[in-house]
Order: C-alpha cells, then sequence, then structure tokens
C-alpha cells in the first residue's frame, strides 16, 4: 500500500482489542494536529475524517485480512495520517499466530459520506469496534441539512440518519446500549431511567453533541408545528374565492336595504338595518382574514435563487429578508411572485458587481440583496434593494433624449427617473442581459404591477445601489371607500388614503393648488378630469388623500360618508382609463367608479411646479 504510513506505539495496556476504547488523550492530540500529523503535505484536520478502530482477536480465522480494509479505506480518497495501536499485544511467549492483536487510528480526507466509510468495515462490523467522527468542516453541512429536513414526525435518530451525520448501525448499536441499561436494576430493585439515546450517541464517538442538539431542536419544531397544525382545516382555495363572492353580494344587498330603510323612515328598521351592517362588516373581514397569507411563503425561494444564480455568476451574495409576517391577499401573492424574481435577478446580473470591483470601490466583497416588506395606508410596501452600482443615469437620460421622451437640460424628478427606468424605450431592448433577460423586461414588471392595482417605483444612486418599492392593495376583493358625488355620478376613494375633507373656497377656476394650513396642496376637479356636464356648484369639496407619501387634494361636489366597497373589475373597453382603478355597485343598483388614487396623485404632482411657483404669491397675498 503506496499512501500508507505506520507508526508503532510501544507499550500501552494489555486488554482485548475488540473492547478497547481509543483514549481520550489521543483523540485530543489527533484533533490538534499532533506529531503524527503532516503538515509537508498541507494536512488539515477540519477537513478530513477521525476513524479510530479496534479489530477483534478472531478477525484472521475468520478470513479477514484487516491490510485489505486500509486499502479500501486508502481508494476512497488520501489517507494522512495512521497510528498503529499495539497496546493489546501480549508478550511474544503468549502470541496466537492466528489472532489478531491491532487497532488503528486514521485520517482519511475524502469526500465519501460517512456510510460509504463504514460500508469498508460493513463484513467486519461484529468484530471490531468502530468510531468514525466527521470532520469540523462537516458539522456545518449537517446542522444544515438538519434545518432542511421535511416537517414530518422523526425520532432523533432518525433524524441524524437521514441529515448523514450517523449511519444506521451506530444507531443500532446505540439503541441497543439503550436497552441493555434500561434492562438493569438498582440497589432497591428498581430499574433506572433509562438514558437519552442523544447521550449515548455522543459517548460512543458516534456523532458531535452539537449535531444532536440541532436535531433534538428540529424535532422539537416539528412536534410544535404539527401541534399547532392540529388545529388547522384545509380548504380548498375555490371555495374561499366562492364565499368571498357571496360575501361581496351580501356587502350589496345589505346597502340596497339600509338605503330602502333610510328612504322609508321607520326608525325600529334603520336601527335594525345598522346592526345587520355592522354584522355584514364583521363577516367581511373574517371572510378576507382567511385569505390573508404570510409574504414570508414568497421570500423563502429566493433564497434559492440567490445561491444558485451566485454560482453561476461567480459572485458572492448575500440575501437579507425582514417583513417575512407581514400578510396580504393570496391571489395577490401569487401574481407578484415573478416581477419580483426578476427584480432580485436583475440586481444580481447588473447591480452587484464582481469581488474584485466592489473592493476596487471601497465596498466589502459580498454583495447584498435585501427583502423587506411592510404595511403602509392599506398597502403593502415590498422593497428589493441591493448596494451595487445603481443605475447609469447619464446612459438612460441620453436614450431618453434620442426617442424624444425627454428634452436636453430636463431636470429629471425620481418619479420621472422611475418612469424611465420602466420604459422599453428608454432601458432599450437590443441584446440580451444574461439570465435577467432583455432589457424590456423592466417595463413587463411595471406592467405586471400596475395590472395588480400597484404602483411600482425605483430610487438609485450610482455606485450605491437601487431600491424598488412596490405598493400593492392588501385585497382585491372588498375594501372600506369613501363614497362622493359630482353631479348624478358617485366615485369611491379607497378609506386608506383619505386624510380629511375641507371645503373648498375662495379659489379661481385657473389655479389647481390651495394653501392648508401653510402647505401647497395640488388637487384634481373630478368634474374636469371625467368631463362631468351641469353647472358647478357653489360650494365644493376637497377630500385630501396621500399616496407613497404625497398629499393631493380630489375636489368633489358632496361627501356621502363611508362605504362598503365590492371592487368589480373594468370591461375590456375602460381598462385603459387613467384615474379609474374599477367599480362597485350601491344600494341603490346603480354603478360607482373606484378612483386609482395613486394615478390621481402622479397627476396633481404635474401641477407640482406650478404651486411652487404659486407658493410665494400666495405668500405675499398674506403679508398685505
Amino acid at each position: 500500500m503506496d499512501e500508507l504510513t505506520t507508526t508503532g506505539m510501544p507499550g500501552g495496556e494489555s486488554g482485548d482489542a475488540a473492547s478497547a476504547d481509543m483514549p481520550a488523550e489521543r483523540i485530543e492530540a489527533a484533533g490538534n494536529g499532533g506529531p503524527t500529523s503532516h503538515p509537508a503535505r498541507g494536512w488539515d484536520a477540519s477537513s478530513s475524517w477521525y476513524i479510530s478502530v479496534r479489530f477483534g482477536t478472531e478477525i484472521l480465522r475468520h478470513g479477514t485480512d484487516p491490510l485489505n480494509l486500509l486499502n479500501a479505506l486508502a481508494a476512497l480518497g488520501e489517507i494522512e495520517m495512521m497510528e498503529t495501536l499495539t497496546e493489546s499485544m501480549p508478550p511474544a511467549a503468549e502470541m496466537d499466530p492466528e489472532a489478531c492483536y491491532l487497532g488503528f487510528e486514521i485520517r482519511l480526507h475524502t469526500h465519501a459520506s460517512k456510510a460509504a466509510i463504514e460500508d469498508v468495515f460493513k463484513f467486519v462490523r461484529d468484530e471490531c469496534t468502530l468510531h468514525i467522527l466527521p470532520p469540523d468542516s462537516k458539522v456545518a453541512d449537517f446542522l444544515q441539512l438538519i434545518a432542511a429536513l421535511p416537517a414530518e414526525t422523526m425520532r432523533l435518530g432518525d433524524i441524524l440518519v437521514k441529515s448523514g451525520a450517523l449511519t444506521k448501525a451506530e444507531l443500532d448499536a446505540g439503541l441497543l446500549r439503550q436497552r441493555d441499561a434500561s434492562g438493569a436494576v438498582d440497589e432497591a430493585g428498581e430499574p433506572p431511567p433509562s438514558p437519552p439515546i442523544g447521550e449515548i450517541l455522543v459517548e460512543q464517538k458516534a456523532v458531535r453533541k452539537e449535531v444532536v442538539e440541532a436535531a433534538a431542536d428540529r424535532q422539537k419544531a416539528i412536534s410544535e408545528k404539527q401541534a399547532a397544525d392540529a388545529g388547522l382545516i384545509r380548504v380548498h382555495a375555490d371555495k374561499l374565492d366562492e364565499l368571498i363572492d357571496q360575501v361581496g353580494e351580501l356587502v350589496i344587498a345589505g346597502a340596497s336595504a339600509n338605503l330602502l330603510a333610510r328612504r322609508n323612515g321607520d326608525s325600529a328598521l334603520v336601527e335594525a338595518n345598522s346592526v345587520l351592517s355592522r354584522l355584514v362588516e364583521t363577516i367581511r373581514d373574517s371572510a378576507l382574514q382567511l385569505r390573508m397569507v404570510q409574504i414570508g411563503e414568497t421570500f423563502k425561494r429566493f433564497h434559492q435563487v440567490t445561491r444558485d444564480l451566485s454560482g453561476e455568476l461567480g459572485k458572492d451574495i448575500e440575501l437579507v429578508i425582514s417583513g417575512a409576517e407581514t400578510e396580504l391577499d393570496k391571489s395577490v401573492v401569487e401574481k407578484i411572485g415573478d416581477p419580483l424574481l426578476h427584480l432580485v435577478r436583475n440586481a444580481m446580473d447588473h447591480g452587484i458587481e464582481s469581488a474584485e470591483a466592489r473592493i476596487a470601490a471601497g465596498k466589502p466583497a459580498q454583495g447584498r440583496i435585501e427583502l423587506n416588506a411592510y404595511h403602509e395606508s392599506g398597502c403593502i410596501v415590498i422593497e428589493v434593494a441591493d448596494d451595487g452600482r445603481g443605475f447609469d443615469l447619464e446612459t438612460l437620460q441620453a436614450k431618453a433624449i434620442e426617442k424624444g421622451l425627454i428634452q436636453p437640460g430636463q431636470t429629471l424628478s425620481d418619479q420621472e427617473i422611475s418612469n424611465l427606468i420602466f420604459d422599453a424605450d428608454a432601458t432599450g431592448a437590443a441584446g440580451t442581459l444574461g439570465s435577467s433577460g432583455r432589457n424590456a423586461g423592466m417595463d413587463v414588471v411595471g406592467k405586471s404591477i400596475t395590472a395588480l392595482r400597484g404602483t411600482v417605483t425605483a430610487r438609485t444612486e450610482p455606485g450605491m445601489g437601487s431600491r424598488f418599492a412596490i405598493r400593492l392593495p392588501l385585497t382585491l376583493a372588498i375594501i372600506d371607500g369613501f363614497l362622493t358625488g359630482v353631479d348624478k355620478s358617485s366615485y369611491v376613494i379607497p378609506l386608506d388614503t383619505v386624510i380629511e375633507c375641507i371645503e373648498l373656497a375662495n379659489t379661481t377656476a385657473d389655479r389647481d393648488y390651495l394653501n392648508l394650513r401653510g402647505e401647497v396642496l395640488p388637487y384634481v376637479r373630478l368634474r374636469e378630469l371625467f368631463e362631468v356636464p351641469g353647472q358647478q356648484p357653489p360650494r365644493e369639496n376637497v377630500v385630501v388623500v396621500q399616496y407613497a407619501g404625497q398629499k393631493a387634494g380630489i375636489v368633489v361636489d358632496q361627501l356621502l360618508g363611508e362605504f362598503q366597497t365590492v371592487i368589480k373589475p373594468l370591461g375590456t373597453l375602460f381598462k385603459h382609463m387613467r384615474g379609474i382603478g374599477g367599480s362597485t355597485i350601491l344600494g341603490s343598483g346603480e354603478v360607482a367608479l373606484i378612483l386609482d388614487v395613486q394615478a390621481l396623485v402622479s397627476r396633481s404632482a404635474r401641477n407640482e411646479e406650478q404651486a411652487s411657483h404659486g407658493a410665494t404669491a400666495m405668500r405675499r397675498l398674506e403679508m398685505h
């Protein structure tokens, strides 16, 4: 055997080699790179398996040559250290030439599993004492494998075997020892408590203590989860959708009954309908809650995406997730996965630089991508951020000027930059961008989110990274609304966006802003926006709304109060209409349009420059 190096150990205790345990001091010495290591070979104890074997005295008589077993070990990898133990060898006069008195302690560098190493000794397993300790580098792998095991009921030993930290033979030996210990009796004739199997396996040096502790924690977590799941009932998603539809019809019918009761003027009937309305609202909230799921289930799959793509791109990238417990409607979760996937892959492919480029720029070699979710004003905000190179704004502006999207020398706001990033004409579609697809994919992301009645904005800082913020409604089914009227038409504003209502006075028709307690507030007149016929009333009202931190006013004729709104999709003919997000049915049977607050706020923002100029004029008027 070419690679084997043996060193005899003179002297030592006598005894049966089959039952002799490896001395603790020798384990420590070997683990610390003792005198039998080979530093010239670049030996690293943290990457090698430690094998301790004591052969039984009868092994030669049964036709097994220990040297063949050692050769088989060498075939699995490289034997970096081997120590021959002779402490069980009797004096020469007492030796039996057909008996084996040797044991071996071995350092084996191999990529083989623990089970493969044990298979070398499978035909003599009952005639030897075998300990196989994994390298330090393997412990973390075992811990990761244990954490990734399926959430099914398993005993501690089964978890260790499935993770590869323990072999079936080692587990059987531990269980046998546990059974023998439980069969003993103490001085009082009572059986002592059975020792835990984990302690026995550690004592047998079959597995590391920290691996056993990790398996025990995993077993406990699975048990707790199954106990919690025992109180759950699985319901098909189609049944939930049908329930939500029926609750929506109940809301509409309740509104109709409430309207009839008010028209009749019967106070008892009005009171009864008021109680009914509160119950319907409670049922509505409970039904919607059934469809709420945590966004974390969607976030989790990006761990695997990050690992796979990092290896493919040759980049070291860390994914950090926060807000995984944030809840939103199941129907929204199902449709947001693809846009998020594109943003994450785009950040890895084009945002995060190579390790060399990051170090040269004074950044850590490891890139960072963040996924975060939180609630804000009745919406869920999902952020995708990276600490990469950011967008090349000069190139982006140059392409936009070339396409005629902006004027040369024009100063762009954050919103205008976001619009360009998600505009296929500005970003271009020439060429492919690796795993992220074509540049035009960014505008596909924008369209997908718009289809969910959401918005996406981007902020970028060259050399520092980018941050995308996606705002989505919590549900696509039923919302609390604020009903308003313009002439004979009715409009619903999502209640979560409403801040206050004020009367519009002392304004001119050509001015699109007002002074709200010293703050310039741009507004949009629905009568002008939707070309509602009829005369403008002498008194108008402003509903002050806020979206993504930006305020605006919506001017209407009447304020009709809160209204439970069942969202009905618009037909194909109206789906491209700006400022309208859907429709609903009133108690009278009439149709009311649901306003798209984000679109109206964006429209009013175009008047912000005019409003800022007007602010100076207002202050001058106030001074006079």
